[in-house]
């Protein structure tokens, strides 16, 4: 990976090292864009056969929007946004109880300036990274064996290949953190409720604003998105425990439909059009807790290390703050993991904290009275303030301008599709 500079006395890199990142959502290919930048030759592999469209509304708030900028992509983010003005609390007759805008509190508020389709985001993201790194779709990793030298691959569509470093972006329930850490149980945290969304017609009247009904722990929404001629449905319902698979669509739209049945308000309109969405979404409102995120040269990145949960908010600022990060301390340290994955994690782990309190605080406030002996805190107190302040802004972002990229791979980048 690089040649002596006897006069120099220094080790010139000849080519970037090889990394391979499991994931295309948002994590996988924000991270793809810093370590292409410092010229590594990155590859992408994504088990679906295309980038998946639509998704939850997600937001970017503080130094969330700092990154953004130094990608050189805040406009072409701000030009997907969903363009929601704020959002209105209602009750069971559609009466306004309470009113968010999304400029308070600088556009960092309860509804984000910047919030956009977390499909639109990936979009975003993928067309800017396209051309200098290699996208496979409809495969994965299926075996992985590290070594002093790098990291042996094998994939399901039967390529094998070597590579330095390996990142696992591929959320929540992340095959690969599985594959090197251990099984989900170990680390995934149910917050004791569940999460769904769905796209439907605009018959609703819905305009810029999003709305909001709760009542007894559940809730019922339904909020803007740019295509007027639709909206996208919300539903939170607790739920003590975590007993559907997530791949099964037809039972999970079961358990909706059971646990909103008598639900008031627009919520059987909207379920009416159940059967007819193709984006149903149905998951838990869970947290993902580790002591590390890295072993050898193996690290994990966004939901896969330390999902914040939706209730947080939080999710997409982490992964495209970590995405910096992570690449940035590598190329720091030569691209060195033991050193890189270190600097990563004591540079991010104060911020993931704060922003996973949030998320506890958030499901714990959805609680049905008496199901927990604790009381809801007080979310107008000065420490909660606080907290806020470190979810949004507490981590810093180092200039890394000055690592100088290693050369750029010579072979052009490709994008090929693989059957699963």
């Amino acid at each position: 990976m690089g040649v002596d500079d006897s006069e120099q006395g220094q080790t010139i890199r000849t080519s970037g090292p090889r990394v391979v990142v499991a994931g295309a959502s948002i994590a996988g290919p924000a991270l793809a864009h810093w370590l292409s930048r410092w010229g590594a030759e990155v590859t992408v592999v994504e088990r679906a056969p295309a980038l998946r469209p639509g998704g939850q509304a997600v937001d970017a708030r503080g130094v969330a929007k700092e990154v953004i900028r130094r990608m050189g992509l805040d406009a072409a983010v701000r030009a997907a946004c969903t363009e929601t003005a704020g959002a209105h609390t209602v009750d069971v007759h559609g009466n306004v109880l309470e009113t968010f805008r999304a400029d308070d509190h600088g556009g960092d508020g309860y509804i984000a300036e910047i919030e956009i389709l977390r499909g639109d985001l990936s979009q975003v993201l993928y067309d800017d990274t396209r051309d200098g790194v290699e996208y496979i779709f409809g495969d994965r990793i299926t075996e992985l064996t590290q070594d002093a030298g790098g990291v042996d691959v094998a994939f399901a569509g039967g390529d094998r290949r070597r590579f330095d470093l390996v990142v696992g972006a591929d959320g929540l329930h992340s095959p690969l953190r599985a594959m090197v850490f251990g099984p989900h149980e170990r680390f995934v945290r149910h917050l004791g409720h569940m999460l769904a969304f769905y796209s439907v017609p605009n018959e609703f009247g819905l305009d810029r604003w999003l709305i909001d009904f709760q009542e007894s722990g559940r809730s019922a929404g339904l909020r803007p998105i740019r295509d007027a001629t639709r909206a996208m449905a919300m539903f939170s319902f607790p739920s003590p425990d975590f007993d559907v698979d997530y791949r099964d669509v037809t039972a999970q739209k079961h358990l909706l439909r059971e646990r909103m049945a008598d639900l008031g308000w627009l919520t059987p309109n909207i379920l009416a059009h159940l059967d007819d969405t193709s984006d149903f979404y149905l998951d838990q409102v869970a947290q993902v807790v580790m002591d590390r995120w890295s072993s050898g040269r193996v690290a994990l990145l966004g939901d896969a290390a330390f999902s914040s949960s939706p209730f947080s908010g939080a999710g997409t600022g982490l992964a495209l703050v970590g995405a910096y990060i992570l690449a940035g301390e590598l190329a720091t340290a030569s691209w060195d993991p033991e050193a890189g994955f270190a600097a990563y994690e004591q540079r991010m782990r104060s911020f993931v904290e704060a922003n996973q309190e949030i998320g506890r605080l958030h499901a714990h406030s959805r609680d049905l009275p008496g199901s927990d002996p604790e009381p809801t805190p007080d979310f107008t107190s000065e420490w909660f303030t606080e907290l806020i302040d470190r979810a949004i802004n507490g981590v810093e972002l180092p200039d890394y301008t000055g690592v100088p990229p290693t050369a750029a791979p010579t072979e052009p980048p490709i994008t090929v599709s693989a059957e699963p």
